[in-house]
């Protein structure tokens, strides 16, 4: 739970320094539209939803810059190598990706949530401006034409349309609403009941990022947010805005002009989509690569171990590595932790059966002619911080419940291996090793 993860890891720090930036960008910008001059006659009309829509949207951008930082796991591999001189806790918390993207997307989700409900009352504001329902000044703003020497302000531009039809048929509506649809299946997708009983649902619903990206890229295009611009002489709002009749017809009140603002969401979220696209070409090149099977075991309570060997692969224990079955689906990539030592000249994983994807993967194995080799297997990785720090005390425990203890085999293989060769590097002379079972009855 990233709750607890941010309460109980040494990360604290990390996660200060990033709540504050989102305070920070959220205040600088309430702030920015509820006391800025060129938003005075904008705010006539929406009152302060219109910064209630535009802060949370400034932290959104900051967020979405940085939710497909953590998922980029070569990158990560590249950072924990040229941190190596570092602390290890400092390392660790790489591998602390995933539940760092967990908590950037639920303050994503909590943005959108604030920045759609402030929008669509700032939509029907318009729209009752636009119908003269309020006071003179909000109608006379309302009608300001795009014609001639004039720019308009509100983007209802006719009586007969209603919000319902400007939120589905501007670019701004339809990409809010495609971006808030994609948004909410891939957070209830990514429930942990939804995830481990029905990976594909998970892993495909995530894929939306591709469409909640290009609609983000897109949603400001449309530049409904319009702010005054500076005319020549200037329009000072203070003093004209109780002078609606003489707009135009004195020099200190000249019609006022207005400018939606230049989109700016993609400069932050154009980095990070590059860094991905990057890191799924690199799998696919992974994918491609031969891979070989040194064997293959079907082990009891439905079990799989699979023993691979792939040229130039180096592994340390705790690793994890991503495989693929084009058999099962050439776009399912699930991760598995290694169980082999460093020292053998292959690398195993166990598979238990659990979800669609283990259990098509273990019926073509069972369904295989003895001696015949296995499914093509693509495979991404290795990932994640190795667990060598064991090695650096003479007296070890590994506690470890469910899939957890799964490492603990490759760190008891490589142990023997150092003691069978007998390696001076190796100061451990004693290791505990306790497993937690859940779900068993006492008796």
């Amino acid at each position: 739970d990233p709750a607890v993860w941010v309460m109980t890891s040494s990360s604290l720090d990390l996660q200060v320094v990033w709540m504050t930036i989102n305070i920070f960008l959220f205040l600088w910008f309430y702030f920015f539209y509820d006391l800025g001059d060129q938003f005075f006659y904008t705010r006539h009309i929406l009152g302060s939803a219109l910064a209630w829509a535009r802060a949370p949207a400034a932290v959104l951008n900051f967020n979405c810059l940085l939710i497909l930082l953590p998922v980029c796991r070569n990158l990560l591999s590249l950072i924990r190598g040229s941190f190596m001189c570092c602390g290890r806790t400092m390392r660790k918390q790489l591998d602390k990706n995933i539940s760092f993207h967990k908590l950037v997307a639920y303050m994503i989700g909590l943005m959108t949530a604030v920045h759609t409900i402030a929008h669509l009352l700032n939509v029907e504001w318009y729209y009752n401006s636009r119908l003269g329902e309020y006071d003179d000044l909000s109608t006379a703003l309302s009608s300001l034409d795009d014609s001639g020497n004039t720019t308009f302000l509100n983007p209802i531009r006719s009586t007969t349309t209603t919000p319902t039809l400007l939120v589905f048929t501007s670019v701004a509506g339809i990409t809010g609403v495609i971006i808030t649809l994609s948004l909410i299946l891939m957070i209830t997708s990514s429930m942990e009941v939804i995830r481990r009983s029905y990976f594909e649902v998970f892993w495909f619903t995530h894929h939306l990022f591709i469409v909640f990206f290009a609609g983000l890229v897109i949603h400001g295009a449309g530049r409904i947010v319009r702010s005054q611009t500076t005319t020549n002489p200037p329009h000072n709002a203070t003093f004209c805005k109780d002078r609606i009749d003489d707009w135009g017809k004195i020099q200190e009140c000249p019609i006022p002009q207005f400018a939606g603002g230049f989109p700016q969401t993609w400069m932050w979220v154009i980095g990070p989509m590059i860094l991905y696209v990057c890191e799924r070409l690199l799998r696919f090149i992974r994918y491609m690569q031969t891979v070989k099977y040194r064997k293959i075991v079907i082990r009891p309570s439905k079990v799989l171990e699979l023993q691979l060997v792939k040229n130039g692969f180096k592994m340390d224990v705790g690793q994890y590595v991503f495989l693929n079955c084009p058999a099962i689906s050439q776009l399912e990539w699930h991760p598995f932790t290694m169980t082999s030592a460093p020292e053998e000249d292959f690398f195993s994983v166990h598979i238990r059966s659990v979800g669609d994807w283990t259990q098509k993967l273990i019926s073509i194995v069972e369904q295989l002619p003895e001696g015949a080799e296995g499914p093509k297997m693509g495979v991404d990785g290795p990932f994640g911080t190795a667990s060598e720090d064991v090695f650096d005390y003479e007296v070890a425990m590994l506690v470890g419940a469910g899939i957890g203890v799964t490492p603990f085999a490759s760190i008891l293989k490589s142990i023997w291996y150092k003691f069978k060769d007998s390696n001076p590097k190796l100061r451990t002379r004693k290791v505990g090793n306790t497993l937690i079972l859940y779900g068993f009855p006492l008796k």
